[in-house]
């Protein structure tokens, strides 16, 4: 069942360490087939070296493991919620990468300061607010899903323009259209935390991207007048831009 669909898990988790996005085990990364309603995620607390594509744990909606030998990861619960939530998404990431847990650990948004940010997310990189006692206790991965979600539903923001979300107090998950495009967003995620930080440190002034740069460097690279890169049908036309 899902043998393509495992492999792809596979290579996306093994990405993690090749990027320094993981110590230990401390990530994951699944992705999900939408015709059949499962999703494919790492084990739980398995060394990345001795990981093989037969060890990825399939999934479903309701968060029912229906393949696999090994326990699925801790986090399934919230994968389960965001795959729930979101219908448009097709893998998701999650890490305890250095840069993004500092905002995190700080409760601070990741503010779009620069066009290496704009190129993947459309605006500031959110906070949520910190779960609380109760959520902790009764649910607490499960939770961590549905405070995700509420944080894009009371700031409006639109989960496929910034798809990453930091966890107050925890850290950040990402996602994609793909596993492999969730973990690119990830590392853009910790490049732009570090840079971030390195910046607001030298200054205390406002130094958001204003909104026409912002625009510029987005939508080059997304929706349907994007001309970076090889797939898009203006890029021969603006190669000199690039």
């Amino acid at each position: 069942m899902l043998e393509q669909l495992k492999q792809e898990v596979y290579e996306a988790n093994m990405q993690l360490p090749k990027l320094d996005l993981v110590t230990f085990t401390w990530g994951n990364v699944s992705g999900i087939d939408r015709e059949k309603g499962l999703f494919v995620i790492k084990p739980s607390g398995v060394d990345y070296e001795d990981l093989t594509p037969d060890d990825m744990v399939v999934v479903n909606l309701k968060g029912e493991v229906v393949e696999g030998q090994l326990n699925p990861s801790s986090d399934t619960p919230t994968h389960t919620v965001l795959y729930n939530e979101f219908p448009d998404i097709g893998g998701i990431v999650h890490t305890h990468s250095p840069w993004a847990v500092a905002f995190a650990s700080a409760h601070m948004d990741i503010p779009n300061l620069n066009t290496t940010a704009a190129d993947t997310f459309y605006g500031d990189v959110p906070i949520s607010e910190a779960l609380t006692q109760q959520e902790i206790e009764d649910a607490y991965e499960e939770n961590t899903g549905k405070v995700i979600v509420k944080t894009f539903k009371d700031r409006g923001i639109d989960h496929n323009a910034v798809p990453a979300v930091l966890v107050s107090q925890h850290g950040p998950f990402s996602w994609g259209a793909t596993p492999a495009k969730a973990v690119y967003n990830a590392k853009v995620l910790e490049v732009v935390a570090e840079m971030d930080y390195h910046a607001l440190t030298l200054t205390h002034q406002d130094v958001h991207l204003p909104q026409y740069l912002l625009d510029k460097h987005y939508y080059r690279k997304h929706g349907k007048d994007a001309y970076y890169g090889q797939d898009n049908a203006k890029s021969v036309g603006h190669a000199a831009k690039a």
